[in-house]
């Protein structure tokens, strides 16, 4: 893990064009702003972890067609 040093209204530059700016410091939160391209998604960590859990339930519900079509008859 790279750990980076910013004061308020600095930023770091990732891939040239994602930029990361430090917009506010109050006591221990610190406010980012995060400028890049549409098509990049962009979640904080808690969010990212509960759509990869409910992606990873979603798919263990996945049948087999041949499976459901036999299930039918």
């Amino acid at each position: 893990m790279l750990v980076l040093g910013r004061k308020k209204g600095e930023s770091i530059v990732i891939d040239d064009d994602i930029e990361i700016t430090v917009t506010a410091v109050d006591g221990d939160m610190v406010k980012l702003g995060i400028n890049a391209p549409k098509h990049i998604t962009i979640h904080r960590k808690e969010v990212y972890l509960e759509i990869q859990e409910e992606n990873k339930q979603a798919t263990s519900n996945v049948i087999d067609i041949g499976d459901f079509l036999r299930m039918r008859k």
